[in-house]
């Protein structure tokens, strides 16, 4: 099974559409997941042409996508179980990948797919796969915009970023 992961698509003020390499990737997924802040609803009706898609709220998302979707959710792809969560909230200053974690620190995950910091992360710890996406359309100080595939065979994931410099190339 191979999955679409992104987050904090801030659209319609980041992008006015979705980024082509990204529409180009995630034409040939099997299911979408969005990490939050998605901060408009046209962006699932976009995502949809694609792909079947799965998603949490971010904290620059507004009450009807909150309903939508909720903060946090488990997702099972085969014998892989996926946590999905924005990562912003609680803690002060505790790190976004730390809430993160602690968003599952007391379930059975094979992975922790999050967003908010707009850092691309991919990286284990004590064998769970940590990642988050990146923003294919804010990238902030970083010098590229990015997004993520994952694959999962026999309960197995990989995942990697795949990076970009035009937001508004077409796909």
């Amino acid at each position: 099974m191979k999955l679409g992961i992104v987050s904090d698509t801030h659209m319609f003020r980041m992008a006015k559409t979705l980024p082509g390499p990204l529409v180009r990737a995630f034409g040939s997924v099997d299911a979408i997941l969005h990490a939050g802040d998605w901060t408009d609803l046209r962006v699932l009706e976009l995502l949809e042409k694609l792909a079947p898609v799965h998603g949490v709220a971010g904290n620059n998302d507004g009450p009807d996508i909150v309903k939508k979707f909720g903060l946090r959710r488990m997702l099972k792809f085969g014998n892989a179980t996926i946590g999905l969560v924005h990562g912003h909230g609680e803690g002060g200053r505790l790190a976004t990948e730390t809430r993160a974690l602690r968003a599952f620190q007391n379930d059975k995950v094979d992975a922790v797919v999050y967003g908010h910091s707009h850092l691309p992360v991919l990286k284990r710890v004590n064998g769970l796969l940590v990642f988050n996406p990146g923003s294919p359309t804010d990238k902030r100080r970083l010098s590229q915009y990015s997004f993520g595939l994952m694959d999962i065979e026999d309960g197995r994931i990989q995942a990697r970023h795949v990076y970009y410099t035009d937001k508004n190339a077409r796909a």
